[in-house]
C-alpha cells in the first residue's frame, strides 16, 4: 500500500475502499470484510450511507489491528451546527463501535457549516479525530471556510475522474496543503467511461484494466481515491492498481480528456441542491 502524508503529520493510504450504496447489512460487512482481506486499510463511511455499523462489525471481525487501519465517515446536512455534529459525531462513533475516527469530514458544503468545523476542530484537538476535512467544497466555500478558522482542511473529496479532473481545485488545494480525495472515480460508468479510448489503449499497453489505468493515473497524481465494488475479483483488480506506473506523457494523454464539468453531482444546479438539502434520513 502507499501512503500520503496529510498536513498535520498522518499517513493516510492512497488507495480505499468506499461503500456508498450499499446499505444492505450483511452484503456491506461481507464486503468490507473482503476488502481488508485483499490488504484495503482504507475505508470510507458516511452516517447517511446507513452502514456504519456494518463497518465497524466487519472491522472488529477483521483480526488486523485498528490501528492499522483508516477509518472515515462523515456528517450530513441535518446535523450542521456545533451541537447537532459534536452529537452526530458521538452516534457514528457508536454506531462504528470505536472510540477515535482517522478522517471525520462535513459531508455537503450546506447548512450552519461554521458551527460544524468548530466543533470538529474541538474533536480534534480533544484526540478523538486524528484529522478532519470537508466533501464538494469549491474554492471559494473552501477560502471562506479557512480564513475564518485555525484548522485546514485535511482532505477535499470531491467528484474527480476522467472526465472531471478538478484541475483548478488540485492546484488550489496543493498550495494551501490540503489533499484531493476523489469519490466516484468512474464516473458512474457514463459517457461511455469503460470504453473511452484513451484508457482502453493504455489498458492494453500496460496490460491493464481502464479501471486500473484511471486509479493509477488518480494517485499517481497524489489523489486519495476510495472505488467502490460489492465483487471480490473487481475489489482485488483495484486494489492491484498500485503495482505499475503510468509514463509521463500517457499522464499528460489522459489529462487531454478532461472536460472540466461534474458528470455525477452538479452542484451548480439549485434543484440537485435543494434535493440534497431536504431529502429526509432516519439516522
Amino acid at each position: 500500500m502507499e501512503y500520503i502524508t496529510l498536513n498535520n503529520g498522518i499517513e493516510m493510504p492512497v488507495l480505499g475502499f468506499g461503500v456508498f450504496q450499499v446499505e444492505d447489512t450483511t452484503l456491506c460487512e461481507q464486503c468490507v470484510s473482503e476488502a481488508i482481506a485483499t490488504g484495503y486499510r482504507l475505508i470510507d463511511t458516511a452516517a447517511v450511507y446507513l452502514n456504519e455499523e456494518a463497518v465497524g462489525n466487519a472491522v472488529k471481525k477483521s483480526g488486523v489491528p485498528r490501528e492499522e487501519l483508516f477509518i472515515t465517515s462523515k456528517v450530513w446536512i441535518k446535523d450542521m451546527g456545533y451541537e447537532q455534529t459534536k452529537q452526530a459525531f458521538e452516534r457514528s462513533l457508536t454506531r462504528l463501535g470505536m472510540d477515535y475516527m482517522d478522517l471525520y469530514l462535513i459531508h455537503m458544503p450546506f447548512g450552519d457549516v461554521f458551527g460544524a468545523w468548530k466543533a470538529m476542530e474541538e474533536l480534534y484537538s480533544e484526540g478523538r479525530i486524528r484529522a478532519i476535512g470537508v466533501c464538494n467544497f469549491r474554492i471559494p466555500r473552501l477560502a471562506d471556510l479557512m480564513v475564518h478558522h485555525k484548522i485546514v482542511p485535511a482532505i477535499n473529496q470531491i467528484e474527480t475522474h476522467l472526465f472531471h479532473q478538478q484541475k483548478a481545485m488540485k492546484e488550489y488545494a496543493d498550495r494551501k496543503g490540503i489533499k484531493i480525495e476523489a469519490w466516484s472515480p468512474f464516473a458512474e460508468g457514463r459517457n461511455n467511461f469503460f470504453l473511452n479510448e484513451t484508457l482502453t489503449t493504455l489498458a492494453e499497453k500496460y496490460n491493464k484494466t481502464v479501471a486500473q489505468v484511471e486509479l493509477r493515473w488518480l494517485t499517481q497524481r497524489g489523489i486519495i481515491t476510495i472505488p467502490k465494488s460489492v465483487h471480490k475479483e473487481r475489489m482485488e483488480e483495484n486494489f492491484h492498481s498500485l503495482d505499475f506506473y503510468l509514463s509521463d506523457e500517457d499522464m499528460t494523454l489522459i489529462a487531454t480528456c478532461d472536460k472540466a464539468e461534474p458528470l455525477v453531482g452538479n452542484f451548480d444546479d439549485p434543484d440537485f441542491v435543494h434535493d440534497l438539502c431536504t431529502r429526509k434520513y432516519d439516522f
